[in-house]
């Protein structure tokens, strides 16, 4: 029995986080006809709703650099350009760098400012103005002005009502279920107890990217590794405070309303769906960050305010993007350990590029191949100073 029109599709995008909210928009900004499948009962319930939510264009590698200050761009136009506000706030992003990273630091400033982003090389005193810290053992400060914020939900939604209105349609509670490649190399999909076919299948599920894969005999190497953030009590800033890195503990903060969150990597956090609040871990940040924030010693803490929500990550701590080897209409868009919100606009582009043209050619996008975790190459990799 042959199956029915309603049950085939161009693409069926597995995820709707704000990766698979962005690539269901772009494809269907191409015309194509677009399912959205979802395990959960709504959007951006998986790392993208958990996450510390800031966005910066502030990295050493150039794809990096591509990919986040186009992300930052789009959201800071996403209102006037489809009067959908995401949140996107300019509040700025102080990286505060130790004497030995220093030099690195200043390149990497030059590399951005090459492709066009606004940053600062400060000195210590102007930075302090920005937030109070204690300069020991730090050389300076780089400041993005165009980094900030993006509320993920409104961003996932916003994607996501405009992929609707270009025809793309989104099933929750449809988690799928069972996978198999048909005669003509496209996808039968088991998901929410309905069958599904599509052409091309877009690996967008965060940090079950894996166990989707696994579902077709594919390998993807994604892990959950669970993120703490912890908050002060309501009032308990006078000023705000943006996003602000010490890059010689790892220690990164900024305030919501008069609130202030913080947080820091537990180095030995063992990889797995986790989403309960380290408290141990919280002690230990604060001995950590209280010498270089003093302010923080007396600051009231909320611990029902605090929350944990999970990265998806790749080996290399950077994005999988593109083709299966040998299931070329298996489109990756995972493992972005982090940093799938300030990167979602570009990502999305991508893998529409990919899918309706059959290559990426408006960047070099080779770096973020599935190969690279077996042909051993010498692809770009992020900076260990700014993985956090």
């Amino acid at each position: 029995m042959g199956r029915s029109d309603d049950d085939r599709y161009d693409v069926v995008v597995v995820g709707a986080g704000v990766i698979g909210a962005s690539s269901a928009f772009h494809l269907s900004r191409r015309g194509m006809r677009v399912l959205v499948l979802e395990a959960r009962s709504g959007p951006a319930e998986g790392s993208t709703g958990l996450s510390f939510a800031s966005v910066r264009a502030q990295w050493a590698e150039p794809l990096n650099i591509q990919l986040a200050w186009t992300g930052i761009q789009a959201y800071r136009d996403f209102e006037p350009q489809y009067g959908i506000d995401v949140g996107y706030r300019a509040t700025g992003y102080l990286f505060l760098v130790p004497e030995g990273q220093w030099e690195a630091q200043v390149r990497a400033v030059e590399l951005q400012r090459s492709y066009g982003v606004p940053v600062e090389v400060l000195g210590l005193q102007e930075a302090q103005r920005i937030t109070p810290f204690d300069t020991a053992g730090l050389a300076g400060a780089t400041w993005g002005t165009a980094d900030g914020r993006v509320d993920p939900h409104a961003a996932t939604r916003g994607y996501l009502e405009l992929a609707r209105a270009g025809g793309a349609q989104v099933r929750f509670k449809s988690g799928v279920e069972g996978l198999s490649r048909d005669a003509d190399d496209g996808w039968d999909v088991v998901a929410g107890g309905r069958t599904v076919h599509a052409r091309y299948l877009v690996n967008a599920a965060g940090g079950w990217a894996g166990d989707v894969a696994a579902q077709a005999g594919l390998r993807v190497p994604v892990t959950h590794s669970r993120r703490n953030v912890y908050a002060s009590a309501a009032g308990a800033l006078e000023r705000m405070v943006p996003m602000t890195v010490d890059l010689a503990t790892g220690v990164y903060l900024r305030s919501d309303g008069d609130r202030l969150l913080f947080g820091a990597v537990r180095p030995d956090e063992i990889d797995g769906y986790n989403l309960s609040v380290d408290w141990d871990w919280m002690e230990s940040v604060l001995e950590i960050a209280i010498p270089r924030f003093p302010w923080l010693a007396d600051m009231p803490l909320d611990r029902a305010a605090a929350w944990a929500g999970t990265y998806e990550n790749s080996p290399d701590h950077c994005g999988i993007v593109g083709p299966m080897p040998g299931a070329s209409t298996w489109i990756n868009a995972c493992g972005f350990s982090g940093h799938g919100l300030m990167q979602a606009p570009a990502v999305g582009a991508l893998v529409a590029e990919q899918v309706d043209d059959g290559l990426i050619t408006s960047v070099d996008a080779s770096p973020l191949a599935i190969e690279r975790f077996t042909d051993h190459a010498d692809h770009p990799r992020n900076a260990t100073s700014l993985v956090f």
